[in-house]
């Protein structure tokens, strides 16, 4: 499956994204406010590559491309914990990718496909405090701000942090 927009491509994890992924597992802002456990030799990178291709009923995970070269990864999209009608969202963007709005375009287009494929009925987005670009996104992309958890979610550098937790329901 894929899922194109305007500048967007989603598509399946290929073995050929590992040595990309290892490079983005290593941007500080990912390796902070994304913890992906001990990616850190190409090995690895293609085990978690194969991981998100490799689709559960409780999770799908897509690489973000630009459309005119599907070969070169600028970020990563996935639902998980689907189960029954809900599921949570969460995403990254390489460092030359960010700044474009490519984050929230694929928020949106996987939201879309979720609600009208999967029958979806509520998706949640939680982002650190601190990370103001993720809030950024889920405000563009319609997740509106239902409160924050107290120090909920262990991040990279080990250290818990209060989290906004956004949502949109298939009725939004």
């Amino acid at each position: 499956m894929e899922l194109t927009g305007p500048g967007l491509l989603l598509r399946p994890w290929r073995d050929a994204d590992a040595a990309a992924v290892l490079e983005a597992l290593r941007d500080p802002a990912i390796m902070q406010w994304n913890p992906q456990g001990d990616v850190n030799d190409l090995e690895a990178a293609r085990r978690w590559v194969r991981r998100r291709a490799d689709w559960s009923g409780s999770h799908v995970s897509l690489a973000v491309v630009d459309p005119a070269a599907p070969e070169t990864l600028s970020g990563s999209v996935s639902l998980n914990r689907i189960q029954d009608g809900d599921a949570s969202i969460g995403y990254w963007t390489l460092p030359a990718a960010r700044g474009r709005g490519l984050a929230s375009a694929a928020v949106a287009r996987l939201t879309a496909w979720a609600f009208a494929e999967l029958g979806l009925y509520r998706i949640e987005l939680c982002h650190a405090v601190l990370n103001a670009a993720s809030c950024r996104v889920a405000q563009r992309t319609g997740y509106l701000v239902e409160g924050t958890l107290r120090q909920s979610f262990r991040y990279g550098d080990g250290r818990r942090y209060d989290e906004h937790l956004h949502a949109r329901l298939a009725t939004d």
